[in-house]
């Protein structure tokens, strides 16, 4: 079953002493990560660069197997994310985008739906709002949601975009052609101020969607369909910080589509796929940096 992952590999830099340290990063990129150390076939889909950030970007992607047959060798450079952790440790960002090879989407190097014929495609994050690419990629999705169904991760960026009727028109636009939205109660608190959670959740799935799972970080998460609520807890752990924990979410929600199919997001099926989510992104929040766990990781628990 192939898997694609499509969005910004990037490097953050971390907070250190005496200078930041830089790590490789970027919501997709963290998922085609989780994904591949889960064991899937996983196809990255991304303008990478031939600076230094981006072979060490490449080098850690192929060192957990993630595929990159699909994606751009760029001489531009590579997107940088200075991240700030605050007293709960939670991370935000401030992004250098323009003109690198991160955002660097052209339908004439995307691949062909077609002719690959790919199983899943989850995309999200900046690649779908950052102009001109978001455009082409929207393009090219409504090309792939032929073949297969789309997961949407937005992750909110308002450093990025801090208009919020833009934003919330991009996301609207996406979300209306995806079958499984995974959204943070952040992302929908700064989104739709006042609205409650559920309340968007479900018009979401009025409009088509199979599933919307709304992360609640240390409280867990719930899945939204058409045929009710299911919600799983948060699991404690000594936490290192909270960078790629939604990532491993969408990664374990995707798992499933690719196991068991669409049709298994949903009652006792679906509360069982939030459970494990939940345990995956708290050994993701137990280590430094976006470090989903392996298959045998969650075997043990």
């Amino acid at each position: 079953m192939s898997i694609w992952v499509c969005g910004e590999v990037l490097i953050d830099l971390l907070p250190g002493e005496p200078e930041r340290i830089a790590v490789v990063g970027g919501g997709p990129a963290n998922t085609a990560k989780a994904l591949a150390r889960l064991g899937h076939d996983v196809h990255f889909i991304d303008g990478i660069s031939t600076d230094d950030y981006g072979v060490a970007a490449r080098a850690e992607l192929l060192a957990d197997e993630v595929k990159l047959d699909l994606a751009l060798t760029s001489d531009k450079p590579t997107c940088l994310a200075i991240v700030t952790l605050g007293a709960d440790r939670k991370a935000s960002y401030e992004f250098k985008i323009d003109g690198t090879a991160t955002f660097d989407f052209d339908l004439n190097w995307l691949p062909d739906p077609s002719v690959h014929k790919p199983n899943v495609l989850h995309i999200g994050t900046l690649v779908t709002i950052v102009e001109p690419g978001a455009s082409v990629l929207y393009d090219w999705a409504l090309q792939v949601a032929e073949f297969a169904p789309i997961v949407f991760d937005p992750n909110i960026r308002p450093s990025v975009m801090g208009d919020r009727d833009r934003y919330q028109a991009a996301v609207e636009k996406w979300a209306a052609i995806s079958s499984v939205i995974k959204v943070s109660d952040d992302d929908l608190t700064w989104l739709f101020p006042g609205q409650p959670f559920e309340e968007i959740a479900k018009r979401w799935v009025s409009d088509g969607a199979a599933l919307v799972v709304v992360t609640r970080g240390v409280n867990g998460s719930i899945g939204y369909t058409e045929g009710g609520v299911e919600e799983a807890h948060g699991v404690k752990i000594d936490l290192a910080d909270t960078v790629g924990a939604g990532d491993t979410v969408g990664a374990i929600i995707v798992e499933a589509m690719i196991q068991d199919g669409i049709l298994s997001l949903q009652g006792a099926g679906l509360k069982k796929i939030l459970i494990r989510a939940a345990k995956a992104a708290a050994i993701t929040c137990s280590r430094a940096g976006a470090q989903p766990p392996y298959k045998h990781e969650l075997t043990k628990i």
